[in-house]
């Protein structure tokens, strides 16, 4: 049965390079203690937030930014780990940059990079947030470990089923999802919480419709609107890490057949657009929806 060892990890993200970046190193060799495969940090957890961790991104420092990002693709190196750092990717002086996760393998080189598809933002009396400091990306990316073939999200992705049912397709067994749901996500109205029923629920939903593995994390910067977890195919959260702790949760994550999967006998027709189950009738009485 194929597996992966999967260290999701959890710290306190801040404005500080040098802070995020031992944090990091840290907990690598943490994961490397415990035999991972697989590292995964936060959104932005070596850069810092722009709009919550720093102002803006005229606040970032870009040659610490390299020089940090240098020190832990060394440590996925020396450790022999594929390692997903939650950063920010400069463009030039003119574009926004991209919130992105670099996917660094255990060679310590950069794989490949996934850029935020879906940045926050509105119209009207709704902030743009993301959209003031970050580019969007466009395209999903995908990365094998012991034959597992992983995707990648972050954040508000979540909100759009689409992209995983795209990562479904791709034959995705394990999504890396890199939140961070800490600071001023609650302190606008502490008294209203939704991300700490909706983030687990939503996720929970992508596991099980689409039947893979989900390793959600977050920063614990207070106020933190929940802990680190992963979810298996079925649905079901099997890990969870408490709140504004920094800690490291793993996980074996197993291509079990016998995993529950509600779906599976019609999910590959419902996406090509039979949105119904078995052989459809022409009957009078099937059509005629006014009559008893």
């Amino acid at each position: 049965m194929k597996s992966i060892r999967v260290a999701t990890c959890q710290f306190s993200v801040e404005g500080q390079i040098e802070h995020n970046r031992k944090w990091m190193l840290k907990q690598v060799a943490q994961a490397a203690e415990q035999q991972a495969d697989v590292v995964h940090f936060s959104e932005c957890a070596l850069s810092g937030y722009a709009g919550v961790d720093i102002p803006g991104i005229a606040d970032l420092n870009w040659e610490e930014l390299t020089s940090a990002t240098q020190d832990v693709m060394a440590a996925a190196r020396q450790y022999k780990l594929w390692v997903l750092i939650g950063s920010t990717h400069r463009l030039d002086d003119h574009h926004k940059p991209h919130n992105c996760v670099y996917i660094v393998n255990p060679k310590g080189q950069i794989y490949d990079r996934y850029d935020k598809r879906f940045c926050t933002g509105g119209t009207g009396k709704q902030p743009t947030l993301d959209l003031c400091h970050y580019t969007p990306g466009n395209r999903n990316v995908i990365f094998k470990v012991n034959g597992i073939t992983c995707g990648v999200a972050i954040c508000y992705d979540y909100r759009f089923p689409e992209l995983y049912r795209a990562y479904h397709q791709q034959g995705v067994n394990v999504m890396f999802q890199s939140f961070h749901n800490a600071r001023k996500t609650v302190a606008v109205d502490p008294k209203y919480n939704i991300w700490k029923t909706i983030v687990p629920a939503t996720m929970q939903c992508r596991a099980a419709e689409n039947h893979f593995w989900v390793s959600a994390n977050n920063s614990t910067t207070r106020p933190s609107c929940w802990g680190s977890f992963t979810v298996q195919p079925d649905g079901e959260v099997v890990g969870r890490l408490p709140a504004h702790q920094s800690a490291v949760l793993l996980t074996e994550m197993s291509l079990d057949p016998a995993c529950f999967d509600a779906p599976a006998p019609w999910r590959d027709r419902a996406i090509n657009g039979q949105l119904h189950s078995g052989q459809l009738v022409d009957h009078p009485r099937s059509s005629d929806t006014t009559s008893l």
